[in-house]
């Protein structure tokens, strides 16, 4: 009697030499050992050496690797199906022909699905050259996740293992007319319906590559194409989840993704019925399955833009994305404790969209205001022995002054205070008091705010960055101030009883920092230089 193996992995296959090698190489090695595997491997019409390299490992591990040759039906989604045709292991497991697995893969997730009783696991996955793929899901190994109230819907891929009973208890299969994404509808109705579903996070089980020529099928796929894979996708995961919370945590995924990035940089250099007929696709989905909750949900980048094309608004969010790739995200409007991005459209009668699209919900936005600010102006201010930085900088949001709080200090830089965005300060957080005088200008039709300040500088050793802490829709963030490649006033002998050497300087990252030092302070080295010029000086007098 023979017995069954613990997995079947299915390789579906179409020209992808010479990165097929390593991935069956990742297979035949996997520590389960070659007694509990099955290589179900299926030759979709290849053309390059992809099918005599199948042949070659079937010859060389006999048993364990079945190969089947069929022309080429355009994507994995019926090489796949045939495979789970021949399938017998336990469990089935998919992998790109293209990508390959840690060795300790299978071993590890058939363990964790024997040991939790789990249909479904799902093992971390990395990128490789370049290719992104959502790590949030990885956080920690759970034996129980939901589909709903995790970062599951962002993972929707069918690289995961699978209980095949499961799988063929609901005759689950692959949607074989979809160019792109035929995975989703898999699997999703196999976390729909999984008893339990696990994350393994602790061990790299999958490493997806990005091939060099980017010939991957999702790259290659148009605008309208995507398009109507998204909407079958979509419509087949509402055949299994009802209308509500559950189902807007499934679809914030294609809102998010799936369909934000057909309306992304590339958009306005199409044609003008294929941006009119992506638009109109958009917003029969947004009719469809956009509720007030999910499109709240949404950055306000993304929220605005989905709401452009259901209004079909084509002209609008073209310019929106233009305007955004040229001048950066726009300045924000603060009004009575509520932001509100200024993208085009924005309380235009003509279009009715509601302020809620352009507003700012529950969303933090620390790259958009450290983007919107920079230093104008700088110089050196003196009198006397009062030594004043006088500055001015702007800073991406707009308000008038009832609604603005915009405050300009110094201080130590913390290491958190000087990464490329703004920093988001906990609500607890105690502010650094003002420094000097500083008045805040607002301009109804710019597109920021200027702050002009006045900062003394203080007879003390220190080096303090110059920040900007700006309060938007109920949260605070501290700026530091970038140069942007504006001169720099030199730097100046101050005071006259004990002189100090006082600089305004670029920091590496870019950032305005001032610096003050007694000029007698001897730096770190110069002692020993200096004792051995004197030696000299008094060796040459003796003589």
């Amino acid at each position: 009697m023979t017995t069954a193996p613990d997995v079947s992995v299915v390789v579906a296959v179409y020209n992808t030499m010479p990165y097929l090698t390593e991935c069956l190489n990742s297979l035949v090695g996997q520590t389960i050992g070659l007694d509990r595997l099955e290589i179900v491997a299926v030759d979709d019409g290849s053309t390059d050496e992809s099918g005599a390299e199948l042949d070659r490992f079937a010859e060389r591990y006999p048993g364990t690797v079945k190969v089947m040759h069929q022309a080429n039906s355009g994507g994995p989604a019926a090489p796949s199906n045939r495979a789970l045709e021949v399938a017998t292991g336990r469990f089935v497991y998919f992998i790109g022909s293209d990508d390959y697995l840690g060795e300790e893969a299978l071993e590890r997730m058939v363990g964790y699905a024997d040991e939790h009783d789990s249909d479904v696991v799902v093992g971390k996955m990395v990128g490789t050259n370049g290719r992104y793929v959502h790590q949030k899901l990885y956080k920690k190994n759970d034996p129980d996740v939901s589909l709903y109230r995790s970062s599951l819907p962002f993972t929707l891929a069918n690289t995961k293992l699978f209980r095949r009973e499961l799988v063929e208890k609901h005759g689950l299969r692959f949607p074989e007319d979809l160019a792109v994404g035929s995975d989703q509808p898999f699997t999703i109705e196999a976390c729909v319906r999984a008893r339990k579903i696990s994350v393994l996070s602790d061990y790299t089980f999958y490493y997806a590559v990005k091939r060099g020529d980017a010939s991957n099928i999702t790259y290659r796929a148009d605008h309208l194409s995507r398009l109507r894979c998204t909407a079958a996708i979509m419509k087949h995961a509402a055949s299994l989840v009802e209308a509500g919370p559950d189902r807007d945590a499934l679809f914030q995924r294609h809102f998010t993704w799936e369909l934000a990035k057909l309306i992304q940089g590339d958009f306005p250099a199409l044609d003008a019925a294929t941006r009119r007929e992506v638009c109109a696709g958009i917003a029969a989905l947004a009719d469809e399955y956009l509720t007030d909750g999910l499109r709240d949900s949404l950055d306000v980048k993304r929220r605005v833009r989905i709401c452009l094309a259901r209004a079909g608004a084509v002209e609008e969010l073209a310019r929106a994305i233009t305007e955004e790739a040229e001048h950066g995200a726009p300045p924000f409007r603060l009004e009575d404790g509520r932001a509100f991005a200024l993208y085009p459209g924005f309380r235009d009668e003509a279009l009715g969209l509601p302020d809620r699209v352009y507003e700012l919900v529950g969303e933090a936005v620390p790259g958009r205001l450290a983007q919107g600010t920079e230093l104008v102006s700088v110089a050196w201010d003196q009198t006397g022995d009062d030594l004043s930085l006088v500055l001015s900088v702007r800073v991406g949001v707009l308000g008038d002054t009832g609604s603005l709080t915009v405050r300009l200090a110094t201080g130590a830089m913390p290491k958190g205070a000087d990464k490329p965005g703004a920093r988001r300060l906990p609500a607890d957080h105690v502010l650094p008091a003002p420094e000097g005088e500083f008045r805040v200008e607002t301009a109804e039709g710019g597109r920021a705010t200027t702050v002009h300040a006045r900062i003394p500088v203080h007879a003390v050793k220190a080096k303090l960055g110059v920040r900007v802490y700006v309060d938007v829709a109920g949260s605070t963030y501290e700026i530091p101030v970038k140069t942007g490649g504006m001169p720099l006033p030199l730097a100046r002998r101050w005071r006259q009883a004990v002189p100090y050497r006082v600089a305004a300087n670029q920091n590496p990252k870019g950032r305005l920092v001032i610096t003050t030092a007694p000029l007698w302070e001897i730096k770190p080295g110069a002692g020993k230089r200096l004792r051995h010029m004197l030696s000299r000086l008094k060796r040459k007098v003796t003589r």
